[in-house]
């Protein structure tokens, strides 16, 4: 099963920069559309207002220089402010008395002021604006001034101007409202309106983007996270396997494997992608590769690069892709060497098991008749007299009988072998009683001994019996040594155990001596019983242990004991 990822959600650099860069604009673009809406604001108040004084003061101008229709008869406000409505930009223009009552108006005009708000404005002193809601208008209001600062000094106009002014101020102080028509601005102001609610939009999908792209890289940087741990969950489980994997395209071609699979076919995988699987593993079923099917444990031979041949169980299945269409084949292969080792190992303990059993019974029938047969060769022997045929044919009679005993011995030995008594030995006490055991032997053969191992080692096992085997091993060195050669005995740490290994420089063995090496009665030595070793291989056995053996002929033989620590009890 693949581990589910659970990625915590952080802000990579990148998605922060679009955050803060986001934001940034976001501030700037309402800062500057709020000084932009407000600035346009004043700028039309500031334009209107002048524009309204510029009015005014056409107007006071106008009435000055316009006296001679007052001497013609005619009034010269009235016609002013008729021609001046009729600009464009002008709604209305009313002229007021302190009462409220109008002296000259004309154009769309409002509702009349009332006489509080005609003497506020007198009493204000200064220009007053106000925009009248509904009709797209500003107005300006100011203390109207049309008198002239200063009166003809002679002659008619004199006499004119003097009567214009005491009419004047008889009917008071005047006030002039002028409404500036504002339809332009507003339009303006309302498309700033729509391009900053356009901007906005505009900022709103970047920022909507932005957090958008920012969850899709969250997504994705998640998305590679977990299919980088699936990566390396995968590989980790594919090289962890025992066996060796092989991947292969839809034709045929290896296009993976794991280190396994290197290892079992000394290949390397750049070497393996130009291969066939034909030429890696024989016999391989006919259309395995064509049809793509579901193979279980077939026997085969895999081909290593050095020529070896090793045996594997080879299996396959469709490697198929998320429609369930199959588009290449996975292999997979084991070792059976290990395998096939145990296989044999287990035949020869049942072998062993089945002969000892005989061997029990047949020695227990033996046995009686040679008490028996000694008995009366000794009789013989001595009622015939010294230096007599029977005499001499008597010894030999004992002597073969003490021969045949002691093998019956050793048969009863090995079918009834008794329970090992394991104990903590010492390495350095085991070793040094057993060179003393055999160093006459060496001496004798002239063949040269050498141990090599840890004084502080120590082992888990039956001293006597591991004694015995030891004894074993090196007197079957001893008698396929030669003078002059060397045997070593090693032991070492390995597995949470120990290793012993007696290796020779004698001449080998041959393949068939090597599957017959446990058998009882086998033996290559013409005064051996062939129950040494397989006395040995049941010890070793019982403690739960095993014997390897390596040898090439006319090179010499390594035999290698593997006895478990005290924790694999």
């Amino acid at each position: 099963m693949i581990p589910s990822v659970n990625q915590p959600f952080r802000f990579s650099r990148p998605a922060l920069a679009l955050i803060l860069a986001s934001s940034l604009l976001a501030a700037i673009l309402a800062v500057t559309t709020f000084r932009n809406l407000n600035r346009e604001q004043r700028l039309l108040e500031n334009f209107l207002l002048q524009e309204g004084l510029t009015l005014i003061r056409s107007f006071e101008a106008g009435a000055r220089t316009s006296m001679r229709h007052y001497m013609t008869g005619t009034n010269p406000l009235e016609t002013l402010v008729e021609e001046t409505a009729k600009e464009e930009s002008v709604v209305y223009i009313r002229i007021l008395y302190e009462n409220g009552e109008p002296a000259a108006e004309s154009g769309d005009l409002p509702e009349a002021m009332s006489v509080e708000d005609v003497q506020r404005i007198f009493a204000a002193g200064k220009p007053v604006t106000r925009i009248i809601e509904g009709k797209s208008v500003f107005e300006v209001v100011r203390v109207f001034e049309p008198l002239p600062p200063f009166l003809p000094r002679r002659g008619r106009m004199q006499k004119y101007a003097q009567k214009w002014q005491e009419e004047q101020e008889k009917k008071g102080q005047q006030l002039i409202v002028v409404g500036l028509g504002t339809s332009e601005f507003e339009n303006a102001r309302r498309e700033d309106r729509v391009h900053a609610l356009f901007m906005g939009a505009v900022l709103f999908l970047l920022g909507s983007a932005g957090l958008y792209f920012l969850f899709l890289y969250q997504s994705i940087r998640v998305g590679t996270s977990t299919l980088a741990n699936m990566r390396l969950y995968t590989e980790n489980v594919i090289e962890s396997i025992p066996a060796g994997l092989i991947t292969l395209n839809g034709q045929g071609t290896i296009v993976s494997c794991n280190s396994r699979a290197e290892t079992l076919l000394s290949r390397r995988l750049r070497e393996m992608k130009r291969l066939r699987l034909e030429e890696l593993f024989s016999p391989l079923p006919t259309g395995l590769l064509e049809e793509q099917k579901l193979l279980l444990d077939k026997n085969v031979l895999c081909h290593g690069s050095i020529g070896e041949n090793i045996p594997v169980k080879l299996s396959t299945s469709p490697l198929l892709d998320h429609d369930g269409k199959s588009n290449g084949l996975v292999v997979v292969f084991r070792d059976m060497r290990e395998i096939r080792k145990i296989e044999q190992q287990l035949e020869l303990s049942r072998r062993l098991a089945s002969l000892g059993k005989m061997a029990a019974g047949v020695a227990h029938e033996i046995r009686n008749p040679l008490g028996t047969l000694r008995g009366f060769a000794q009789y013989f022997g001595n009622e015939a007299g010294d230096g007599t045929d029977g005499k001499k044919y008597a010894e030999l009679m004992v002597s073969e009988v003490d021969r045949l005993n002691q093998t019956i011995s050793s048969l009863l030995q090995f079918a009834r072998a008794r329970e090992p008594q394991r104990l903590q030995v010492k390495a350095a006490e085991l070793f040094g009683k057993l060179e003393s055991l055999v160093a006459a032997d060496f001496v004798a053969g002239n063949i040269s001994y050498r141990q090599q191992y840890d004084p502080a080692l120590s082992l888990f096992a039956d001293p006597d019996l591991l004694l015995q085997v030891l004894l074993n091993l090196l007197k079957n060195s001893i008698s396929v040594t030669d003078g002059g050669g060397e045997v070593r005995l090693t032991a070492y740490e390995h597995d949470a155990g120990v290793q012993i290994e007696v290796s020779d420089s004698g001449h080998g063995m041959t393949e068939e001596e090597l599957e017959r090496l446990f058998d009882p009665f086998f033996s290559t030595r013409k005064d051996g019983t062939g129950l040494g070793l397989a006395v040995s291989h049941q010890i070793v056995e019982q403690h739960n242990g095993r014997i390897e053996v390596e040898s090439k002929l006319s090179q010499g033989t390594t035999m290698k004991v593997f006895l478990p620590g005290e924790s694999s009890d």
